[in-house]
């Protein structure tokens, strides 16, 4: 159909502008020359726009036709798409033509919609960092949220797990003394259980890094993985296959609310377990301790990855041989927090940690080198951390290099212990301020800052510039 026979419904528009120019139907119906019944029937699209009407708009109301073929309010489709997206809405799968007939044939309802949509969407964040902030815990719990508060209640810390993945390590070094870990762990997979290990290619594996098949008793893994990730996904499955009982008696000893959340945690359980029978505890936390928390040193004699390493630091809470109490932090260059842990104090909140002015974020910068830094909380702690990139296990088509961060601290007090930190005057120390994610964060002037605080209105005028792109009014109210 050619453009100029194409019939223009804009019912929704003109019933906006009317709304906007403050006039009833009769009165416009008065100025375009048309009766009161042919404007209504046009507002409800039941007529087109004539180019005769278009044109008495134009001139009568000063009106440039080009805006009338734009949505002209804040709800356009794609605003009113994100928010239908959003997961309060799930189950309702509003199609996309009703969408954009909301949107066209009843701009001020949609207007309304969002209006309401955002306002939810406001409460929901001031409720979450309010309960952030005061401790309390909020609604909308993933179970990897449930996951990551369980373990944190443990600070990261399971004897029983420690204490078996001890005894395994033992077993596997008596049975073949001197042999890689990887050797001595399929071997007994082996011998024990019946089980083989096979690399397979990566177009083979598609998406999986790891594989069981439980009816050929098959560990299948892909081509992609490093010796340090085989070795782990080796350690995990013998995990499984010596200690599946304790594992699923731990899990179910948790008390989770859903199949899910059981699912994951164990998983999480599993991989604890894999990495105590890879480090075992005692033999680690000596090796930590005298070679100054070298990650360099322990990647080696363990044979394991930077950051297998900097989370096996995360949990030496042991009484008896207790290590630096470390928590750390892994980004991805978008800033997506996918693992934070800590086996004693954690300087940031639930939501934080994205604070640009640390340096974990700036690490991509210098891949594969180590960075430190000293950092000051709102509160006034100070930590002495550490970041460096590694890689993502596993590959796919879009996956470039160094793509994602790991950040490690400590209490400053603690730094004298690391061999990071020696050449810095950590009597007076060079600290860097710092804060939680910027909705949570009261710290000002900030040339960094993303977003106001959630609790504080913007203090935005056309007589000044701050070097914050978002200052604020400093008390809240």
């Amino acid at each position: 159909m050619d453009t100029a026979d194409r019939k223009l419904f804009l019912g929704g528009r003109l019933k906006r502008l009317r709304r906007d120019l403050g006039l009833t139907q009769t009165a416009m119906a008065g100025d375009l020359g048309v009766s009161p019944s042919y404007l209504n029937h046009i507002e409800r699209n039941q007529r087109p726009v004539s180019a005769q009407l278009l044109l008495r708009l134009a001139e009568t109301y000063d009106v440039d036709l080009r805006t009338l073929g734009q949505s002209g309010g804040p709800a356009s489709e794609a605003t009113l798409s994100e928010a239908f997206a959003d997961p309060v809405f799930q189950g309702l799968s509003v199609p996309r033509h009703e969408i954009v007939q909301l949107a066209e044939d009843q701009p001020a309802v949609a207007d309304a919609v969002l209006r309401l949509y955002r306002a939810f969407s406001d409460r929901r964040a001031r409720e979450r960092a309010e309960a952030d902030i005061t401790g309390t815990g909020g609604g909308g719990e993933t179970p990897a949220d449930r996951v990551r508060d369980f373990v944190q209640a443990r600070q990261n810390h399971f004897p029983e797990l420690d204490a078996l993945g001890e005894t395994l390590a033992a077993a596997l070094e008596a049975e073949t003394p001197g042999e890689p870990f990887e050797t001595r762990a399929r071997a007994r997979l082996q011998a024990r259980h019946g089980l083989t290990v096979r690399t397979l290619p990566d177009d083979v594996m598609v998406e999986w890094t790891r594989r069981y098949d439980p009816h050929r008793k098959r560990l299948h893994l892909s081509e992609t993985l490093g010796p340090s990730s085989r070795a782990f996904a080796v350690a995990f499955q013998l995990a499984l296959a010596e200690h599946d009982a304790e594992l699923t008696a731990l899990v179910a000893a948790a008390d989770m609310p859903d199949d899910a959340t059981r699912r994951v945690l164990k998983v999480a359980l599993t991989n604890t377990l894999a990495a105590a029978i890879l480090m075992p505890y005692g033999a680690f936390q000596a090796a930590a301790e005298a070679t100054g928390y070298d990650l360099t040193r322990l990647e080696a004699r363990f044979g394991v990855s930077f950051e297998q390493a900097a989370h096996r630091l995360t949990t030496l809470s042991r009484p008896t041989a207790r290590g630096v109490p470390f928590f750390l932090m892994r980004v991805d260059q978008a800033g997506n927090i996918s693992k934070r842990f800590a086996s004693g104090a954690f300087p940031f909140s639930r939501f934080g940690g994205a604070c640009p002015r640390w340096r974990l974020h700036s690490a991509f910068r210098t891949p594969g080198r180590v960075v430190t830094q000293i950092i000051e909380t709102p509160d006034g702690g100070r930590w002495f951390t550490l970041a460096r990139t590694v890689e993502r296990q596993g590959r796919d088509a879009f996956t470039e290099g160094h793509d994602l961060a790991i950040g490690l601290g400590c209490e400053l007090k603690h730094a004298r212990r690391l061999i990071h930190a020696r050449g810095l005057d950590l009597a007076a120390p060079e600290v860097t301020p710092i804060g939680p994610a910027c909705r949570l964060c009261h710290r000002h002037p900030c040339a960094e800052r993303a977003a106001p605080p959630v609790d504080r209105a913007p203090a935005v005028d056309d007589w000044s510039k701050s070097v914050s792109p978002w200052p604020f009014v400093q008390d809240a109210g």
